[in-house]
């Protein structure tokens, strides 16, 4: 077969494009994260941007106010609640190193044999000790890292405002990039935008929602370091099969062993009748079903995206695994079996 200068020149291009693809990703490898997190974060907020815009007709102006927006529900709370969350961490480590485990043993199993109350109090004194330990560590790994921390936030803030005044911009260059027809890139964008909505909001945003009421709910019972509780209900809420139950049922055994029978029933009944059912209202009324979502898929996706991509893979995680297995139907109906066969229609 011979090889004609056109085909020379074609492979050139070829080759030229993957370079820089290459040095491309080189080079936001070390931001890639913040980008992506300030894309997710715009797609939070881009239907209040939306309907901002509407109003205004000025793009500027629309993305300015969600910034704005942004900076008073997340930015304001974290500048001013992270010098109580430290503090809470250091008491929380405390008092998990006087905890009485022995006594909380022998509330619960009354009757067991001395033998089995001394080896659960070691075990529950261990497990408690390296817990606390983590999240000391954590803490102050994080301290370490603020300067850092700040830099990526501040290149968060720039995707996020560039991402909402040019999304129209930044949609058209991306059909223009795609192979697909029409009817093809509709049905995939379609299915991408149920997938997506089905984690950030349905899995995400509700569970943020169900962490915010269940803190709501160890302030009002005065549970002691309430504040770092809540931020860890907050973060177990959006993760599938734990849930805000890993902290609100210790807090409740908390309240039983010191005698407060009355608060602790009534703190049990608020977390059963209104932050256990929360989410499934929640999820009806933010997000209709139009995608039948596996909790497995969610679950797989946000444990490997945790421990690769930290905090942001409990988005991204299952954003790609769903995606993927998209893709996997999509071949499967032959969807995408003649994508380079067909030529986009104008």
């Amino acid at each position: 077969m011979e090889i004609s200068d056109k085909d020379i020149k074609r492979l050139s291009v070829l080759l030229l494009i993957l370079l820089l693809a290459i040095l491309v990703f080189i080079l936001v490898r070390p931001i890639g994260l913040s980008i992506i997190g300030g894309l997710l974060l715009a797609y939070t907020f881009f239907p209040i941007y939306k309907r901002i815009l509407n109003k205004t007709k000025a793009k500027n102006i629309s993305a300015i106010v969600v910034s704005l927006i942004v900076i008073i529900l997340i930015v304001v709370p974290l500048y001013f609640l992270t010098p109580f969350m430290v503090n809470q961490v250091f008491e929380l480590f405390k008092d998990a190193q006087a905890f009485d485990a022995q006594n909380l043993i022998k509330i619960i199993f009354p009757s067991a044999p001395e033998s089995f109350i001394i080896q659960m109090t070691t075990t529950l004194g261990s497990v408690i000790n390296k817990i606390s330990s983590a999240i000391l560590n954590t803490l102050v790994d994080l301290l370490l890292e603020i300067p850092t921390i700040m830099f990526h936030f501040v290149i968060v803030a720039f995707v996020f405002f560039f991402a909402l005044r040019d999304s129209d911009k930044l949609g058209e260059f991306s059909s223009a990039l795609s192979p697909l027809n029409k009817i093809q890139e509709k049905k995939l964008i379609q299915q991408f935008k149920d997938i997506t909505n089905s984690i950030v909001y349905g899995q995400f945003v509700v569970g943020i929602v169900q962490g915010i009421v269940a803190g709501i709910g160890l302030f009002l019972f005065s549970i002691p370091n309430a504040l770092i509780l809540s931020v860890l209900t907050l973060i177990l809420s959006v993760i599938p099969v734990l849930g805000a139950f890993f902290v609100w049922i210790p807090a409740a055994i908390y309240l039983f062993s010191q005698g407060n029978t009355f608060i602790a029933t009534l703190f049990l009944l608020y977390n059963i009748l209104i932050v256990s059912n929360i989410d499934n209202v929640l999820r009806l009324y933010i997000i209709s079903k139009k995608t039948d979502l596996s909790q497995v898929i969610v679950l797989v996706g946000m444990i490997g995206g945790l421990f690769i991509f930290g905090m942001l893979g409990l988005i991204l995680g299952p954003l790609i695994l769903a995606y993927f297995i998209t893709f996997l139907e999509a071949y499967k109906d032959n969807t995408l079996s003649s994508l380079f066969a067909v030529e986009k229609k104008e």
